[in-house]
């Protein structure tokens, strides 16, 4: 009798939760980036998609994190989170990110701070030349009511405290400048 009504409620539970992840929604983001700095130089697309986004309840774990036990206590932080979407290229398979945020804007638009670890290479890995310090990819985007706006990409950056106030400082010169951004939400 246990049986029989253990297994309905295994299949109830197993449909539901495959009628959830079929609802998910993605939000695109197109950009145009512009480098101009010691790592490269150029124009070209960056692709970024986010599945779903970090809450609050997480992104005050890892700002606890980086404040009680520093920038590599927060590496391996966001490296155990699950990844909510991908950066890529269109000519790359891209790598995942681990944190997105956004907060809306009085003016109607929301402001978006994506995180994750860098990708390194064997060699970087091996050798572990200046920029292997500079472990994380931070972007912040700027984005309109309509979903269109600027940022900036800090592909090799190292991210510590000052009393309230979290810095990032780029291995680079100078960030990537993202342009003319524009989202779009798909619905699986």
């Amino acid at each position: 009798m246990r049986m029989r009504l253990v297994t309905p409620m295994v299949l109830a539970l197993v449909s539901i939760g495959l009628a959830a992840q079929s609802n998910r929604v993605t939000e695109e983001f197109t950009a145009v980036a512009v480098a101009n700095n010691n790592l490269q130089t150029g124009v070209g697309t960056v692709l970024i998609s986010v599945d779903r986004w970090s809450t609050n309840a997480e992104r005050n774990r890892l700002v606890t994190t980086l404040r009680e036990k520093g920038p590599s206590a927060l590496l391996d932080a966001l490296q155990d989170m699950p990844a909510i979407g991908r950066i890529r290229t269109p000519d790359s398979l891209g790598y995942d990110l681990h944190y997105a945020h956004q907060t809306p804007s009085e003016e109607g638009g929301r402001r978006i701070v994506i995180a994750t670890d860098r990708p390194i290479g064997f060699w970087e890995a091996r050798q572990r030349p200046r920029s292997f310090d500079y472990p994380f990819t931070v972007i912040q985007m700027q984005l309109d009511r309509n979903g269109r706006g600027r940022g900036t990409m800090s592909l090799a950056t190292k991210i510590r405290t000052r009393g309230d106030v979290i810095e990032l400082e780029d291995f680079a010169s100078a960030p990537v400048m993202l342009n003319d951004i524009e989202a779009r939400k798909d619905v699986d």
